[in-house]
């Protein structure tokens, strides 16, 4: 082997190296949250170390036995519905912004673009207000559809990056062909662009699951609160208890990791594609 291959073997072992290292460091808080949820509360209390000597389960068995599941969920449900939500509408919105030209669909992009900046907290009270008239106060289709606004511009945007790049040959071959354009759209364009569609699900799934203020404010019926504001209820009422504090916070991001796990593949090939106008 030459000097030169020495030389790069010895780099990319460094590069590795160093960002094993950092990712172990920046996983800290999360192996620690672990570690506590498996010892006993007066383990918690009193051994430091990152795991316990022995592994006790009894902080994950009392926050099952508890209401803390049902709230996780809620938030399964409401996530799910907004990322097809919004994945279906961003694709036809997307579609259209890309291929449609014209005053009217450069008016549609900006209000688009203005809504994506409108400061969330602003809608707070006027979503109130009207959700309270329309008796949806105290319902999951009250998040469903804020949460489906709220992310929808984004998607929208991202959308048309990714249409941008689909060449617009294929779409004529495929009207040669006799398709029409929603035809062309579901059997040519739309498999072409499945990692933006993946990413935009993605990043919409994990701010809905995230999101506390407006099911804080919307749901207060326990058995409809979703998992941030049931977590939180939960940790006021066990803050004694670290282990089961730790717990629940483990199950409550457990879903989330998985999710983002299984689809990072799609995650990563949207952001690329995406990067570059074809």
């Amino acid at each position: 082997m030459t000097f030169r291959g020495k030389k790069k073997r010895f780099i990319d072992a460094a590069v590795y190296i160093g960002l094993t290292v950092f990712a172990v460091f920046y996983s800290l808080p999360f192996i620690s949250m672990i570690g506590t949820a498996l010892k006993g509360d007066s383990e918690a209390l009193s051994n430091s170390a990152l795991f316990p000597r022995h592994l006790v389960w009894d902080s994950f068995r009392k926050v099952l036995e508890g209401r803390f599941i049902m709230t996780t969920v809620n938030s399964m449900k409401i996530s799910l519905c907004v990322s097809l939500l919004c994945v279906i509408l961003a694709c036809l919105s997307g579609y259209a912004l890309s291929r449609c030209k014209g005053k009217i669909f450069a008016l549609y992009g900006s209000g688009v673009m203005v809504l994506q900046m409108f400061p969330m907290m602003l809608m707070l009270i006027p979503l109130f207000l009207i959700y309270k008239n329309l008796h949806l106060i105290d319902t999951h289709l009250s998040l469903i559809l804020s949460y489906t606004c709220l992310n929808l511009p984004f998607s929208v945007w991202l959308m048309k990056g990714f249409f941008d790049t689909v060449p617009y040959e294929l779409e004529e071959s495929a009207y040669i062909d006799g398709c029409g354009k929603f035809d062309t759209l579901i059997r040519i364009v739309i498999p072409i662009s499945l990692p933006g569609i993946a990413t935009a699900g993605i990043f919409t799934f994990l701010n809905v699951w995230n999101e506390y203020t407006f099911s804080n404010t919307f749901v207060k019926n326990p058995d409809l609160v979703t998992l941030t504001v049931g977590l939180q209820d939960y940790l006021s009422q066990n803050s004694n208890s670290w282990g089961q504090m730790m717990a629940a916070s483990t199950i409550g991001i457990i879903p989330s990791v998985l999710f983002l796990l299984f689809a990072q593949k799609y995650l990563i090939q949207g952001m690329t594609a995406g990067a570059v106008k074809g």
